[in-house]
């Protein structure tokens, strides 16, 4: 039997450095923290996250993309601003099978997304500064249980 996986997946904050220490803090006994990017800080205050290039993010500080493997999942991890354009969630699919992904993390778009797109589940966890589509800021919970992915959207 597989032990249950739990991560934390977040994305812009845009400079704000009081969420990622809250998440860090409430969800202390997860497994991974993972962040889509635009977190427009440097890494050395990224610790503990798993952290991609976003498109306000300085040039060079961080991946453009990331391959996580965590229990039976191979995770891409993207901030997507050079990966798909909105609404053209194929894209990303196809990136993940290139890269022998079942599950893509991303953010940019600060609207949460949770859909399965030609066998791959995409996540967006929104921001967790401003949602674009009027919601709160939001992250979310995985959890990963063999070849089982459960996601819960998070208000922050």
């Amino acid at each position: 039997m597989s032990k249950e996986i739990r991560m934390i997946l977040v994305s812009d904050n845009h400079g704000l450095r009081e969420p990622l220490a809250w998440l860090q803090q409430e969800y202390h006994d997860y497994d991974a923290f993972l962040h889509c990017g635009d977190s427009e800080l440097p890494a050395s205050l990224m610790a503990g996250f798993a952290s991609v290039q976003g498109n306000n993010d300085a040039y060079g500080a961080y991946p453009l993309h990331q391959i996580i493997d965590l229990g039976e999942h191979r995770i891409l991890l993207t901030h997507g601003h050079r990966d798909f354009f909105f609404g053209k969630y194929d894209m990303l699919a196809r990136l993940a099978k290139q890269n022998g992904c079942d599950l893509v993390c991303f953010g940019h778009t600060h609207i949460p997304f949770d859909d399965t797109v030609d066998g791959i589940r995409l996540l967006n966890p929104g921001s967790i500064w401003h949602n674009r589509d009027g919601s709160r800021p939001s992250y979310m919970r995985v959890m990963l249980d063999g070849k089982k992915i459960e996601a819960h959207l998070e208000r922050y």
